[in-house]
């Protein structure tokens, strides 16, 4: 598989670093009375395309506003595919839980017995657990964190986790939490080596399927990219939507419904058997967030209104742009809120 990866997430650092924000400030305003005039304003203050899914109990509303293309002037489409970024970890997350309640994996066995070639390479690698790295707690380093080096190329997902090898972990594990997407491109390789197989395809066979999700895609080559929605960067002018990003963890492509819809069945007990709901629950929570260049996303459930609530957005930029994104998911679940409970 000789393949030129695209690390995107470190590689676009110095764009991010040009960002100018178009003034958007959602705290300064009123909160409007329906969702689709809070994704209009949102698209008034310089979002690029907005997409937002709301699974309640037989219902589902789905709502869009601004550009599916900007170039092309393409409005949104609520059905149109996404780039879901790290959500992709609660798919792994759960394969995993699986694959532990069907004992072909351990939550208590080392990095090392499972990838023996990195023992010596990977600090303590002796002592973190499959647990640990679901957990976010076994202070291996973050790749995205590493400057990407010129001309460097991946066969596989060991040799892009090399640009780690040889480093101090950032603790002791199960010190503390620290998000690393090193432990889930290290997950991936586990379940692959415990398979036989590809754990895409597990995850394919196992999850989705079952829940007939026929919009959702572990890795991009398998979607239509045409149905992709595009993705801006602040600061950087071209569509990034041929930026590839095929690594565990963050690799997966789907519509906000679909997300809904497995978040929604991965908490109540649909997807997984009860021996399965207790290990998931001990080791990842039930919501996430995605970031890669170009594309932002929000996945959590509130149980006040018994609502999966999934937003993106075709936008990315630095940190206080992404402190905007979650206002705004903010102010569309307060609408929510307001309208379910009137």
């Amino acid at each position: 598989m000789h393949k030129r990866y695209i690390p995107v997430i470190s590689s676009m650092a110095f764009a991010c670093l040009t960002v100018i924000l178009s003034g958007c400030s959602f705290g300064l305003q009123p909160l409007p009375s329906t969702v689709q005039q809070q994704l209009n304003d949102a698209v008034d203050q310089g979002m690029d395309g907005i997409i937002v899914c709301v699974n309640r109990p037989n219902d589902i509303q789905l709502y869009a506003a601004g550009w599916k293309n900007r170039e092309s002037q393409i409005p949104a489409d609520p059905h149109a595919l996404f780039k879901i970024a790290s959500i992709s970890k609660l798919y792994v997350a759960a394969a995993t839980t699986r694959l532990v309640a069907e004992e072909k994996l351990s939550l208590d066995k080392t990095l090392a017995e499972y990838i023996p070639e990195v023992a010596d390479r990977i600090e303590f690698a002796d002592r973190i657990t499959l647990k640990m790295m679901l957990q976010h707690r076994s202070g291996i380093l973050d790749y995205s964190s590493e400057p990407e080096v010129t001309g460097e190329t991946f066969d596989d997902y060991l040799s892009f986790a090399a640009r780690i090898y040889d480093k101090p972990a950032v603790f002791e594990p199960n010190k503390k939490y620290r998000y690393s997407n090193t432990n889930y491109l290290l997950i991936g390789e586990i379940i692959d080596r415990t398979l036989g197989y590809s754990h895409h395809t597990y995850v394919r066979d196992e999850l989705l399927t079952p829940l007939g999700l026929s919009n959702t895609y572990n890795i991009p080559d398998e979607a239509n990219m045409e149905e992709l929605m595009s993705g801006y960067l602040k600061g950087w002018e071209p569509d990034v939507k041929d930026w590839e990003y095929p690594l565990p963890g963050g690799s997966m492509i789907a519509t906000a419904e679909d997300v809904s819809v497995f978040l929604r069945a991965l908490i109540d007990g649909t997807l997984l058997s009860p021996e399965e709901q207790a290990i998931y629950t001990s080791v990842y929570p039930y919501e996430h967030t995605g970031w890669l260049p170009g594309y932002t996303s929000i996945a959590r459930y509130h149980p006040d209104i018994d609502a999966v609530v999934v937003q993106f957005v075709n936008t990315s930029g630095k940190e206080i742009y992404w402190l905007e994104l979650k206002r705004l998911y903010k102010r569309i679940v307060r609408i929510l809120e307001m309208n379910y409970q009137s």
